[in-house]
């Protein structure tokens, strides 16, 4: 019986002082993890503002693709909201609260099972040379049971941070593979109206055609920017020579206008194109599946029996400027292959 009382005098001052320890312990925790995510920011940022984008990445619903998720009367932005129920990883909701276009994201989270808590989930974003450094946290204060309980399981940065970890990869993952979608329709037979245009012509390697490109599409832009000139579309490449056994090219990057003008600059002229008629294919995607666009709408030619127009111009029309569409699966190219009537 003695030694009974000093085995529970024992237990008593390891419980009080226990107590007494994790009382003495921070109340207010802030959890967060950074990636450099290699996108635009306003692509990175309209993922995470959505919250129907969330199921894709969420590494709580990857637990669990059986949870209930009830979208609020809006999904991005101030005022959006959702709720999650399931028998794994409990209930609760989450609301944005704030809002700063392409540098941070504010919210409140919810807990309402197994547990009720409240917390506060931020996003910040940093455009880099490499892309989007993304940080995604969470910072709030725990009562007494709550510290108890991460003490012995933990802590809250080993409970949540993997998670954040877990949560940050998969959103880089899913981010790339919507960057990298396209498709390519072969819209048919079509007249071409022609018109004015301005431009400027180079010849180079195919290998440099897009560097060229690069360089010279921004000065005809300029130059209409410049002069105040109305223009009456999309700016295209026109492709005067295209020879792959030599690897050379020949090509105008252009801009339509509605008029005749006369330049004050040796390197843009005007130039006109005549109405012909053409068939058209839309590439909706990065320019590097133009190759494949090219090839798919040459061999609908061939399958149907067209027949090219001699000395008529091949175009590619630009119908997003990349500049203010920052994800490469929404740029729109359109090809016209002229074709005798």
């Amino acid at each position: 019986m003695k030694y009974l009382k000093y085995i529970l005098l024992l237990l008593l001052i390891i419980v009080v002082g226990g107590a007494i320890y994790i009382a003495t312990l921070n109340n207010s925790y802030n959890i967060k993890r950074t990636k450099l995510i290699k996108a635009p920011v306003q692509v990175v940022f309209d993922n995470i503002n959505d919250y129907k984008n969330w199921p894709s990445w969420s590494p709580w619903i990857e637990q669990d693709t059986l949870t209930q998720l009830t979208y609020g009367n809006k999904t991005s932005g101030v005022g959006a909201s959702y709720t999650w129920k399931s028998d794994l990883i409990g209930e609760g909701n989450m609301e944005t609260t704030e809002v700063i276009d392409n540098q941070s994201i504010n919210q409140t989270i919810t807990f309402v099972k197994p547990w009720e808590s409240t917390s506060d989930i931020y996003w910040n974003f940093k455009p880099t040379d490499d892309g989007t450094e993304v940080t995604w946290g969470m910072k709030g204060n725990l009562d007494f049971m709550e510290k108890a309980y991460m003490t012995f399981s933990g802590g809250m940065d080993k409970q949540i941070g993997v998670d954040y970890e877990r949560g940050l990869a998969k959103l880089d993952s899913v981010i790339q593979v919507n960057m990298k979608k396209y498709t390519i329709t072969v819209n048919g037979l079509t007249a071409h109206s022609g018109g004015y245009y301005l431009y400027n012509t180079t010849s180079c390697s195919i290998d440099d055609m897009q560097s060229k490109m690069q360089e010279l599409m921004p000065k005809v832009l300029a130059y209409i920017k410049k002069h105040n000139i109305p223009m009456a579309g999309a700016p295209f490449v026109l492709y005067l020579k295209y020879d792959t056994e030599n690897n050379a090219v020949i090509f105008s990057c252009a801009a339509p206008v509605s008029d005749r003008v006369i330049t004050d600059s040796q390197d843009i002229q005007t130039g006109i194109l005549q109405p012909f008629n053409a068939l058209k294919t839309t590439l909706k995607g990065n320019y590097t599946n133009l190759e494949e666009a090219w090839n798919t709408a040459m061999e609908y030619i061939d399958d149907k029996g067209l027949k090219e127009a001699e000395g008529k111009p091949y175009l590619e029309v630009y119908q997003t400027d990349p500049t203010n569409t920052p994800n490469p699966a929404d740029w729109i190219t359109e090809i016209y292959i002229p074709i005798v009537e």
